[in-house]
């Protein structure tokens, strides 16, 4: 079993010890800008996904300068996440930037393979990686829960949020009253992200090897 620092991907995440106790009731808004570039961005990931299919279908191999592009910009998500998404662990504003940014809180290496399977390439994004997207399903989506009123039967329904927002509200709710991220709340966070990101690195043909079915807690 590969360690998290012998990984090939690797994701940190620096919880800031002395975050704000209100900043994050505005963090979406500041981050606007952020979620207007990536919109655009996503889009140019998916015509380089369909480049790289093919490149590594018939070479082998995936082209470095789109690698480069491709986690770049799940790097430059991955941070944007990380303080006003799916995790709140900084109030340091994100970089604009593709490139690794080792002062920031939070990064993403991912080391470049000198060869990809072109079997692999074929099935690995949606058939190998359906167990998978059934647990980050049930992090990363809303539900509904339903239960019945008596006497007449009638049933009513309510919509049940995230998982990963649950724990994130919970979270911000120590952080008001205390000043303080509740540190196991902040590692669980951290590794439902970490496992979201390998997912999607494979699922992307960034790598071959399959994610690991865990959470790895902690910044690094």
């Amino acid at each position: 079993m590969m360690q998290p620092e012998t990984c090939p991907v690797r994701i940190r995440g620096d919880l800031d010890p002395a975050l704000s106790r209100w900043q994050w009731l505005v963090k979406w808004i500041l981050s606007i800008p952020h979620y207007i570039v990536l919109f655009f961005l996503t889009i140019a990931v998916v015509v380089v996904w369909v480049i790289a299919f093919f490149a590594i279908l018939i070479t082998g191999k995936y082209p470095p300068a789109l690698f480069d592009f491709s986690v770049g910009v799940m790097r430059w998500r991955w941070r944007v996440a990380f303080y006003s998404l799916t995790a709140l662990g900084t109030d340091k504003y994100p970089p604009f930037s593709l490139r690794s940014k080792p002062e920031y809180p939070a990064d993403l290496e991912i080391d470049y393979p000198e060869r990809l399977s072109r079997g692999l390439v074929l099935v690995k994004w949606w058939l190998l990686a359906i167990p998978h997207y059934l647990i980050l399903f049930a992090f990363f989506s809303a539900g509904w829960r339903a239960f019945p009123l008596n006497p007449n039967n009638s049933v009513v329904a309510y919509p049940v949020p995230p998982l990963i927002v649950i724990l994130v509200v919970i979270a911000l709710v120590g952080l008001v009253f205390t000043g303080r991220y509740p540190k196991g709340l902040y590692d669980f966070v951290i590794g439902i992200n970490r496992w979201a990101i390998r997912v999607r690195a494979y699922s992307t043909l960034l790598r071959d090897e399959y994610p690991p079915f865990r959470l790895d807690i902690g910044a690094a």
